[in-house]
């Protein structure tokens, strides 16, 4: 048998467009990287070695002390209780608050882009320009509304309006992915006696779950990294992570404890980029499938 050879033009060299681009995409790597390089390094230095002012070098001994404080010692006030409870704070906003407006938000996007019931283009007109105005102005409103439903600082407060604030864009992001979907595939349920809630659970969810994906991602990072929402109406007892970061940051007695502070805010934004770094195949997939089709 006769031996095979490579054919067609050889691999040419890289252009000087993509060393340029190469270049750039690692400077924004370390633009990114770097800062995180420095809290966690810090993060695990005492505070002698963080007093000699080498920000960028490696701790000499690794101290994993300021973490515990900071997860149940550090300080906001007279109440150290680290940033612990805040976490748990935060998981009892996020996750509801995520499952209820993606499961509301899949279901307007159904109806809107099957359906499309008397005045659904006006509707979802409506809608996105409710998203495009700044929530800040609806504060004030949502404080009195809240207050007379007996849900001002509630979890159920908090959660419901993250879910408001988040339908928009969750909505627009189921929209654009169902009406990619052919048409026929719902007339054809339909015309098997298929209604409207059995088209959707038994053929649109199972085919939206990379959307699904897309749309938890953001709607958590979102709601997880929130402070505004969460200071105004969560209350005392019920104040999320970032919240009770910003607490610790900024309330300090005596010595600044740097350390401590690194490791909180660590510990604060460790859940999203976990999600992230687990979910990026599913989010790839789910942002080019849901990508408007022009």
């Amino acid at each position: 048998m006769a031996a095979l050879h490579p054919r067609g033009p050889k691999p040419s060299r890289l252009s000087s467009g993509q060393i340029g681009l190469y270049a750039f995409l690692i400077l924004a790597a370390l633009f990114f990287l770097l800062p995180l390089y420095t809290m966690l390094v810090t993060s695990l230095k005492t505070m002698e070695e963080i007093r000699q002012g080498r920000i960028f070098a490696l701790p000499d001994t690794v101290d994993f002390n300021a973490w515990k404080t900071a997860w149940s010692g550090a300080c906001m006030g007279t109440q150290c209780l680290g940033v612990r409870i805040g976490f748990w704070n935060s998981v009892k906003i996020t996750v509801p608050a995520v499952a209820i407006s993606v499961f509301i938000g899949a279901i307007n996007g159904y109806a809107l882009s099957f359906w499309r019931p008397r005045g659904s283009n006006l509707l979802f007109g409506l809608l996105m320009a409710g998203g495009l105005i700044p929530y800040q102005i609806f504060l004030y409103p949502l404080v009195r509304l809240l207050a007379n439903l007996s849900l001002y600082n509630s979890v159920a407060g908090v959660v419901l309006v993250h879910v408001i604030f988040g339908l928009p864009l969750v909505t627009l992001l189921f929209r654009n992915y169902f009406v990619a979907i052919p048409e026929e595939l719902c007339k054809a349920a339909r015309v098997d006696g298929a209604g409207f809630w059995r088209i959707f659970f038994e053929i649109m969810l199972p085919m939206s779950v990379p959307m699904v994906v897309v749309a938890s991602i953001f709607q958590f990072t979102g709601i997880w990294n929130d402070f505004l929402i969460g200071l105004v109406f969560a209350g005392r007892d019920n104040l999320p992570m970032t919240v009770q970061l910003n607490n610790i940051v900024n309330t300090t007695m005596g010595e600044r404890a740097y350390n401590v502070n690194m490791a909180a805010t660590i510990l604060t934004a460790v859940v999203p980029l976990a999600i992230y770094f687990f979910s990026g195949r599913w989010f790839l997939r789910g942002v080019a499938a849901g990508a408007v089709k022009g």
